[in-house]
């Protein structure tokens, strides 16, 4: 039986990423992500949009890509981002009662800086001038950054 784990997110990050750095030099962004899905109101018969909010992880070392880095430098809170990546189930044992505790988590493999924070075409999420270039197959204005 085959498989696949594979995520592709357009949204928005509902918060600063928070960086944490390891002592072997490699890095992480935790990230706060929201995508909207469209629903129709019962009541009204309007079309409605309904945040899923998803925590999103990417990383940086030494040896391979630099997402983490990426993220720190370009997205902050309200930047759109098109993001692919996989799930992960994160298991821990809680600090307190020692239960069992998880979540499911988005690891980044890829992704997309889509323009400034809110409307503005141009804030704090333009992609770096030599590494980006823009999508051709895509809408315009895209930035892409290869890795």
């Amino acid at each position: 039986m085959a498989n696949l784990n594979k995520v592709m997110l357009i949204g928005r990050l509902t918060r600063d990423p928070e960086i944490k750095e390891f002592s072997n030099g490699g890095k992480v962004a935790n990230i706060g992500f929201a995508v909207n899905n469209r629903r129709k109101n019962q009541q009204s018969g309007q079309w409605e949009e309904v945040p899923v909010w998803v925590e999103l992880k990417a990383f940086s070392n030494e040896s391979g890509r630099k997402l983490a880095d990426l993220v720190e430098k370009y997205l902050r809170k309200g930047s759109q981002a098109y993001v692919e990546g996989h799930l992960v189930l994160e298991e821990w044992a809680g600090k307190e009662d020692g239960k069992k505790q998880s979540k499911m988590v988005v690891y980044v493999d890829s992704i997309e800086f889509l323009g400034g924070r809110g409307d503005s075409p141009a804030g704090a999420t333009e992609a770096p001038e030599p590494a980006a270039k823009s999508a051709s197959s895509s809408g315009g204005g895209i930035e892409e950054v290869p890795f």
